[in-house]
């Protein structure tokens, strides 16, 4: 398998925190971590960016470290089979290490698995085209016609297999590090970050980028589309448009406070 080399040597104890988080205080993971942008199928600047990453880990000889996908890993690029099977080959290697959330396109894709008739146009015409695309399935001309979705969705579950299908039923909505929290979209600011939706979280919150947070807590997150990544006001905000730009962006987040961005374009 193609791993990222600095993970097959022995890892060393977990670094931890300098200090505790504190109002207005810097993001503070307890080990570093590395959050990536939505890859929306680009299996070429996954591994541009992951050859970016390992090359800051080993300058900065870095032990133990943390790589965090935002989800949309899926759809609208051309790789999308591709790169679901690295990330699933990554995240089961070094479950401790690397993780991958739900985007709301891998819950599009989901849901039309689990409801074909009613679910197939918006997905398909979101971006599932060129998913189902990357698996050699063939889709109706028209995605708004219903007559197939029960077969198409039935050639995608096969295509999948039950491991990949069950990988992606259980990708998780939030990563939380000392006081950053990893999402795919948003947090509602009106709620304690403990009494967060799920669906706010996968698909966002029409205050999130408007209302700052006063809880000292920080959030990375992708899905909104930004002309270069932002470190500002408790949001990292990573997604700059990898499938159409062709830049993907990954913030290096450490312990002691640091942020840098890394990119593959």
């Amino acid at each position: 398998m193609r791993l990222l080399p600095t993970f097959l040597a022995k890892k060393a104890p977990k670094e931890s925190a300098s200090a505790p988080p504190v109002a207005d205080g810097p993001p503070m993971p307890e080990q570093t971590t590395f959050v990536i942008g939505d890859l929306h199928g680009r299996s070429d600047l996954l591994e541009r960016i992951l050859e970016k990453i390992d090359a800051a880990i080993g300058a900065a000889m870095v032990a133990d470290p943390r790589l965090v996908f935002v989800g949309d890993v899926i759809d609208r690029g051309p790789d999308s089979q591709q790169v679901l099977r690295r990330l699933y080959e990554l995240t089961t290697e070094f479950p401790e290490n690397v993780s991958c959330l739900l985007g709301n396109h891998e819950q599009m894709l989901l849901d039309f698995l689990d409801a074909p008739r009613a679910r197939q146009s918006r997905w398909l015409r979101n971006g599932g085209a060129e998913t189902m695309a990357s698996f050699d399935l063939e889709i109706p001309k028209d995605p708004g016609m219903v007559d197939e979705a029960e077969s198409l969705a039935g050639a995608l579950k096969k295509a999948l297999g039950s491991e990949l299908e069950d990988w992606l039923r259980e990708l998780p909505v939030q990563i939380v590090s000392g006081n950053l929290h990893v999402v795919h979209a948003a947090i509602d600011p009106g709620r304690k970050i403990d009494d967060q939706s799920a669906r706010v979280l996968v698909w966002g919150h029409p205050e999130f980028l408007t209302r700052d947070r006063r809880d000292g807590l920080w959030v990375a997150h992708g899905h909104t589309v930004m002309d270069a990544p932002i470190y500002a006001k408790g949001r990292i905000s990573i997604d700059t448009g990898a499938w159409t730009t062709g830049t993907l962006s990954c913030a290096m987040i450490t312990p002691d406070g640091d942020v840098d961005f890394l990119t593959a374009d």
